[in-house]
């Protein structure tokens, strides 16, 4: 029951590119660093910055919407509230601090969107958001129990064997930490149990099994919809899901390498 992180992945705009990074500090109650700070809505969506609440992913660009966003390629700098954008060429930046830069990487955007969807931005116009500052934090994650993500990469392989194929990109189910040798599925019954990351680094409450959706089925290199896996899922195993939330209940350090330990 002893698995070993394999990779940290951080998704600073909700739906775009997965960025890895060689260490994460998690604090006590609060979401994985720099992870889906921004989300582009779609038209008014109902989010109101004053009283957040996790709303439907399909109000956002995101894959499972619109799959042509993963012709995007991201990376943020955070050091300087920068964000550059490539669509297979020179890449644009965007400042995320300035209400023009907000803008202008919407337009940006809404082009590629219109240019590979069946999209009107007249019709459906992207607005930026960013994650409001308040008393309790907030993230535009799927769930409101998203603080931090794992993937348990043996259930990638069990799967992709079943379905027959190749092995499946991890980056399509859009985890924050991957683990190494736990048995492939054997997370989801941990609900309300800690792991230990490291020999006394952060600790996390295990919260409830993820639901997987239509955004596994893009493929993160082709922007294409090639495989159903949510179908897979529930036709091998009896559910759609795959990975585990969780909570972290004591703050620390998580780097690759780190010995990942189910405690009691």
């Amino acid at each position: 029951m002893t698995g070993t992180v394999s990779a940290l992945w951080r998704h600073p705009i909700k739906g775009f590119t997965p960025e890895a990074i060689e260490q994460a500090v998690l604090s006590e109650g609060g979401f994985f660093p720099c992870d889906r700070l921004f989300a582009l809505e779609v038209g008014p969506s109902g989010f109101d910055p004053a009283a957040p609440k996790t709303i439907s992913k399909m109000k956002f660009a995101v894959l499972a919407r619109f799959p042509a966003v993963a012709r995007l390629q991201t990376y943020y700098d955070e050091a300087r509230a920068v964000l550059a954008v490539s669509d297979g060429g020179d890449a644009v930046e965007f400042e995320l601090a300035t209400g023009a830069g907000q803008q202008a990487l919407a337009r940006h955007v809404e082009a590629v969107l219109a240019a590979n969807e069946d999209y009107d931005p007249v019709l459906q116009p992207l607005n930026f958001l960013a994650a409001p500052e308040i008393a309790e934090p907030f993230r535009f994650t799927d769930s409101g129990k998203g603080f931090v993500s794992f993937l348990n990469l043996n259930s990638m392989r069990d799967v992709s064997r079943r379905m027959g194929g190749p092995e499946l990109d991890p980056l399509r189910l859009r985890a924050n930490i991957w683990v190494e040798d736990w048995s492939p599925f054997e997370d989801h019954g941990w609900v309300g149990r800690i792991l230990r990351i490291g020999d006394d680094g952060p600790e996390l409450e295990v919260l409830k099994p993820i639901v997987r959706c239509v955004a596994t089925h893009v493929n993160p290199d082709t922007a294409e919809r090639d495989i159903d896996l949510c179908t897979a899922l529930w036709e091998n195993y009896g559910h759609r899901d795959c990975g585990i939330y969780a909570r972290v209940v004591k703050g620390g350090a998580v780097r690759p390498g780190d010995r990942v330990h189910l405690m009691g």
